[in-house]
């Protein structure tokens, strides 16, 4: 049985992978322009990985071996910088009222993210 776990290789390959999806675009979403407002949303990213391998050889002499690999992520809105006009004001939409008051300021702001999400 050859041995085509190779630990090195799978983290190699991990965080090749998480390299590309951690751009500045992915914390940083696309600005939305509803009316004379610009909100552009901020995220939050959290993530864990793990890998391990191994081999060995019973007491009848049989060798093996085995490995595996995985990850999982996490990812949540912040806050939302609301630029209207000179006015720009950064929301933490974790914080109470954060939520609401985005909702004052960009009247229409749930339609149009439906919308942009449902468009793309």
């Amino acid at each position: 049985m050859q041995d085509n776990f190779s630990i090195s290789e799978n983290i190699n390959n991990i965080f090749d992978k998480l390299e590309s999806f951690f751009k500045t675009k992915t914390v940083v979403g696309d600005p939305i322009q509803v009316g004379e407002v610009t909100p552009v949303p901020f995220i939050d990213i959290s993530f864990g990985l793990g890998t391990g391998g191994g081999n060995g050889i019973e007491e009848k002499g049989n060798k093996g071996s085995g490995g595996g690999a995985g990850s999982g992520g996490k990812i949540t809105s912040s806050a939302v910088l609301v630029i209207k006009g000179d006015q720009v004001e950064l929301l933490p939409i974790k914080k109470a009222g954060g939520l609401e008051k985005l909702i004052d300021m960009v009247p229409g702001i749930v339609e149009k993210v439906k919308d942009h999400k449902c468009c793309e």
